[in-house]
């Protein structure tokens, strides 16, 4: 198994399936995942070349843009991955990696998996979530789903079922509270923690300038 070629032909696979993608989940934030995942796989004992798999595939079809469709990602990647000849025992990885990467998938209490190398992917995406890009991508997303900046009239829901998760519409300030300020604490590894810090204390930092600008203070 050519695990350079591999990467190679699977960099160009995503870049091709998400072109034209929101520009929160396009080829970019998967870069990023990926450079993220690298750098935190330095000091974690796991397997870089099924790192570098899920970093890449982990939104290949991300199911809030296929009416909550949770198993085309997986799919996706599995037809991808047998095409390049990839061991079932990697792809059967992969694809458990995709569904449980995401934050909804911590609010289910249905079974779920583990893996050292699960943890360093999912502590680089979710460091994609926070901080500068974090609030880009934030309010990007709202923008493609025309929600409001902020309404003081709807409080954030802080005790959301996965379900409930999928199908919010509220504005896009109470995202930071039903998600990504509580990002930092779920980190897996020390690096992601260390990193996930200092882009929190910015989001918070963004919030605090954010109402001061809203209520005529700043």
């Amino acid at each position: 198994m050519d695990k350079e070629n591999i990467i190679k032909n699977t960099i160009q696979f995503v870049k091709e399936t998400l072109e034209g993608a929101e520009g929160g989940h396009d080829w970019f934030h998967i870069q990023r995942v990926l450079n993220n995942a690298k750098l935190i796989a330095v000091s974690e004992d796991v397997d870089v070349f099924i790192v570098q798999l899920g970093a890449l595939l982990h939104d290949i079809a991300d199911a809030k843009f296929y009416d909550g469709d949770e198993s085309i990602g997986p799919k996706k990647a599995r037809a991808f991955l047998e095409s390049q000849k990839v061991s079932e025992e990697i792809i059967v990885h992969i694809e458990n990696i995709i569904k449980y990467i995401s934050y909804k998938s911590s609010l289910s209490i249905e079974t779920t998996f583990a893996s050292p190398e699960l943890a360093v992917v999912q502590d680089a995406d979710r460091l994609d979530a926070i901080g500068a890009i974090g609030i880009a991508r934030c309010f990007n997303y709202g923008g493609f789903k025309n929600r409001a900046l902020y309404d003081p009239e709807i409080p954030p829901n802080l005790s959301m079922t996965k379900e409930e998760y999928k199908k919010s519409i509220s504005p896009t300030i109470n995202h930071f509270y039903e998600k990504l300020l509580l990002l930092k604490d779920k980190m897996n590894t020390d690096t992601g923690r260390r990193i996930a810090n200092d882009r929190h204390a910015y989001m918070e930092g963004f919030l605090a300038q954010f109402y001061g600008e809203w209520d005529g203070r700043k």
